[in-house]
């Protein structure tokens, strides 16, 4: 599909007008009859040009709402209630500062950058060390574990950062699932290494 200078036109869609008297080429999307939500419409329906302009002419967004809901959708700040992860309470969790710790965003900036470096350093010294590979010395830094460990010390932490990510020890919330991800196969590749005794 498509889609011409022509603001909104979608050429070769196959498509015929979906009013019921017309055989031109649906070729302007308009919303459908499935209702809208925060993400737009729900479906689309094809009209050909004059068919369009006359849906457009009689659309009203606000259609179904009431007038909390319209004066919340029209506020200057519509959009903008989402809290940002940075400034959340369970920020900084992984190792990166919090933003809300700093008052200058510069300071926040060079302390990340700071911590990637610390981190990508401590990564080639366990690399360079010799018993582990580099995948192995960024599973140590995913598990935050140093040279010294042991399987013991392994099999522990592994159980401590499973509990902390695990979805059903934060009440079902799986915004920490990525990090869970990475923990487990950091571990299945640290369980079979022999530079770990």
């Amino acid at each position: 599909m498509r889609q011409t200078k022509f603001h909104g036109r979608y050429e070769d869609t196959g498509r015929v007008c979906a009013h019921p008297s017309c055989e031109e080429p649906g070729e302007f999307r308009a919303p459908g009859g499935g209702g809208h939500g925060f993400d737009g419409p729900g479906e689309w329906r094809w009209l050909c040009l004059e068919h369009v302009r006359e849906f457009n002419a009689g659309y009203d967004w606000f259609e179904g709402m009431s007038a909390e809901e319209i004066y919340n959708a029209q506020a200057p700040g519509a959009g903008w209630r989402t809290e940002s992860p940075s400034f959340r309470p369970t920020a900084g969790v992984d190792g990166m500062p919090r933003w809300s710790d700093f008052d200058d965003p510069l300071e926040a900036i060079s302390a990340r950058a700071a911590g990637i470096k610390s981190r990508a350093r401590r990564e080639a010294e366990m690399a360079m060390d010799g018993r582990f590979s580099r995948e192995e010395a960024e599973a140590l830094e995913t598990m935050g574990l140093g040279l010294n460990t042991d399987r013991r010390r392994l099999r522990r932490r592994y159980s401590e950062l499973v509990r902390r990510y695990h979805p059903d020890r934060n009440g079902g919330d799986r915004q920490y699932e990525s990090r869970l991800g990475r923990v487990v196969e950091a571990y299945q590749l640290l369980r079979k290494s022999r530079a770990i005794a």
